[in-house]
């Protein structure tokens, strides 16, 4: 994927319980952040593609900057404001306009003064035209554009974003694309990827630590195999959400956004002695949102397999462990791996050249309107409801592959709106099992013969 490609990303920032993931949830259509009234309810950042007018950028939520009790607000909060900077191309900087400008809000504008990005200072509750007078304080925080919103309501919110998106210079063709195929290792701290890099390089190229969360940015590593070129980009663990008193680690997930953004494959690496965990499933959903092949690794297996490395019973129960959290992507592969000893190391490489095969797959459009006639005639969709009682049978015409990497059909029927998601998850699962889309995800558009896209 050639580093031109990737999306544009804003930032969302601000302390705690301003109703940062409130505006999230307004732009992105739809409820995907935790809301609630007690400050930091949102664990982890949560990237969602928006389109604004013509263009498309990756919205990124972010966990509050919360100061310590006994700190103030401690240079690990800093970091989180910093990581914004070095990773987001603008940022929407959300204050309470109900409880007016706090010195917390100084702090943070301080921070964001130090860059050249376009930075947006939104004062939220500003929910009816009386309340305007509550922005006007924020204008002390020297930024260009002061805004006022209401995230609950709506208003002003809209007209906010595309004021700062068209601050945002285009993407252009400049960068040329990489060769070879570039791989995302993601997971938890402490999983191993640092030493699954070292490993996989053959020499100490990053540092190695027993102490969760040592990496703090994305390290690149090229490596050369039987004639493939592989870039390899170590990222910073992404903590559990409850783990509040590690708030150094949570700049290193907007980092990790970023690579997988620009990554071809996803190695996920888990625990295998911890067992799969909902983090890890956070994780997952996050390579598979941005459209990354996906490789699952469960490493450590040394502790867990010493007696019996290969032991199928012991590799099931692995396998069981990880099903439920993967529900959701149930076709990548997982292989059982020790970065310590090197057992299944060889495996990976393969495996990443596989998936990334099978992401680049084009199927003919003869062979995918087979497909789609076949499966429709075996299992029919739910009659589509109109004009009260009447009900009108969906008819699918046509399908064709808009684009690889990962692989996008766009399917023509009567009224997608009507197409319920089991069963376009079900047309997503055969597809799958038809063509051998293992480790990829699979984009589904449906749209209307003549019409929009549902």
């Amino acid at each position: 994927m050639p580093a031109s490609s990737q999306l544009p990303i804003v930032a969302i920032v601000g302390r705690p319980n301003v109703g940062k993931s409130t505006l999230f949830n307004r732009f992105a259509g739809r409820r995907r952040a935790l809301v609630d009234d007690q400050p930091g309810v949102t664990r982890d950042r949560i990237a969602e593609e928006v389109e604004v007018e013509d263009r498309r950028i990756l919205l990124v939520d972010t966990a509050g900057l919360e100061p310590r009790e006994h700190e103030g607000l401690p240079g690990a909060v800093q970091a989180l404001a910093r990581s914004a900077l070095d990773d987001a191309d603008a940022i929407i900087f959300v204050v309470d306009g109900k409880s007016g400008l706090l010195p917390e809000d100084e702090v943070i504008a301080k921070i964001l003064h130090r860059s050249a990005k376009p930075v947006l200072v939104a004062v939220n509750k500003i929910d009816v035209p009386k309340h305007e007078e509550r922005s006007v304080e924020f204008q002390a925080l020297g930024f260009e554009h002061t805004w006022g919103v209401s995230a609950e309501h709506g208003r002003g919110a809209w007209d906010a974003l595309e004021m700062l998106v068209a601050a945002l210079p285009e993407r252009g063709s400049e960068e040329a694309a990489e060769s070879g195929i570039r791989i995302a290792l993601v997971g938890r701290p402490n999983v191993g990827k640092s030493s699954l890099v070292n490993r996989l390089v053959g020499a100490e190229r990053v540092v190695v630590s027993d102490i969760p969360g040592t990496t703090r940015d994305t390290i690149d590593t090229r490596v050369e195999v039987e004639g493939d070129v592989f870039t390899l980009v170590d990222t910073a663990g992404l903590r559990r959400p409850g783990r509040r008193d590690r708030t150094v680690e949570k700049p290193s997930a907007l980092m990790t956004v970023r690579s997988l953004e620009r990554a071809q494959v996803a190695l996920l690496i888990f625990d295998a002695g911890e067992g799969f965990t909902d983090q890890d499933a956070r994780v997952a959903r996050l390579a598979r949102d941005r459209g990354c092949a996906t490789v699952v690794l469960a490493n450590k297996w040394d502790l867990v397999g010493r007696d019996h490395p290969d032991d199928p019973d012991a590799v099931s129960a692995i396998r069981e462990t990880a099903a439920h959290g993967l529900r959701f992507m149930t076709d990548a592969p997982l292989l059982t791996v020790s970065a310590k000893t090197g057992s299944g190391i060889q495996k990976i490489f393969p495996a990443i050249r596989r998936v990334a095969e099978v992401g680049r797959t084009k199927i003919p459009t003869a062979a995918l309107n087979r497909w789609l006639k076949d499966v429709v005639q075996r299992h029919e969709p739910a009659m589509a409801q109109r004009g009260g009682f009447r009900r009108q049978r969906l008819k699918f015409f046509y399908a064709t592959q808009l684009r690889v990497s990962p692989p996008t059909i766009l399917l023509f029927c009567t009224d997608p709106a009507a197409v319920q998601p089991s069963y376009k998850r079900f047309l997503e699962n055969r597809l799958r099992e038809a063509f051998d889309l293992e480790g990829t995800p699979v984009r589904l558009q449906l749209r209307a013969r003549g019409g929009r896209d549902a």
